[in-house]
C-alpha cells in the first residue's frame, strides 16, 4: 500500500510554485494525490464559508459529492470545528457520518486554517477499512501546511 510520502509533499511545494488561487490550488493538489495515492476513491476539498457556517464543496477527484456539510457535523464537520485532523478506521462507526459514497469504509480529514482563520478540509476516503495511519496523518498535516504557504 502507497501511504503519503515526503516526495509528494516536495511536489506539491514545487507544483504550486508562484501560484496563490486558492481554487487552482485546491485542484492541482487533489489531483497529485489522486494520482500519488493507492487504495482511495475519493480525495478532494470543502472550502469553508463563514456566513453560513458551513463546508461547501471545491475541487476534488472522484464520485460526485455531498455539496453542503454544516460546521460540526459528519468527520469533515467534526475535524473543522475541532481544529485537528480526524482519522476514522470504520466510518460506518462515526455517529454522525455522512455517507455520500456508500464504497467508502475509512476517512481521513485535516483542517486547514491560514492565519487562525479556518478556510476548509482536505478530505480523503478509501474503500479499505483502516487506511490510514498516524504516518499519512502527520505527511497530509505537512502537505496542508505547504498548501496554505501557497495561498493569499
Amino acid at each position: 500500500m502507497q501511504n503519503v510520502t515526503d516526495l509528494v509533499n516536495q511536489q506539491l511545494d514545487a507544483l504550486l510554485y508562484e501560484e496563490s488561487d486558492v481554487i487552482a490550488n485546491m485542484a492541482n493538489a487533489a489531483a497529485l494525490l489522486n494520482q500519488s495515492l493507492d487504495q482511495i476513491n475519493w480525495v478532494g476539498f470543502y472550502r469553508y464559508v463563514p456566513e453560513k457556517d458551513e463546508l461547501v464543496l471545491g475541487p476534488f477527484q472522484g464520485k460526485v459529492a455531498c455539496m453542503h456539510i454544516k460546521n460540526g457535523q459528519g468527520v469533515c464537520g467534526t475535524a473543522l470545528s475541532k481544529g485537528e485532523p480526524l482519522r476514522v478506521a470504520d466510518v460506518h462507526q462515526f455517529a454522525g457520518h455522512i455517507a455520500c459514497d456508500s464504497d467508502s469504509n475509512s476517512e481521513i480529514v485535516i483542517p486547514i486554517f491560514k492565519n487562525g482563520q479556518p478556510l476548509g478540509v482536505l478530505d480523503i476516503d478509501s474503500p479499505i477499512l483502516d487506511r490510514f495511519s498516524k504516518k499519512d496523518e502527520t505527511l497530509l498535516t505537512e502537505f496542508v501546511k505547504i498548501f496554505c504557504q501557497h495561498i493569499d
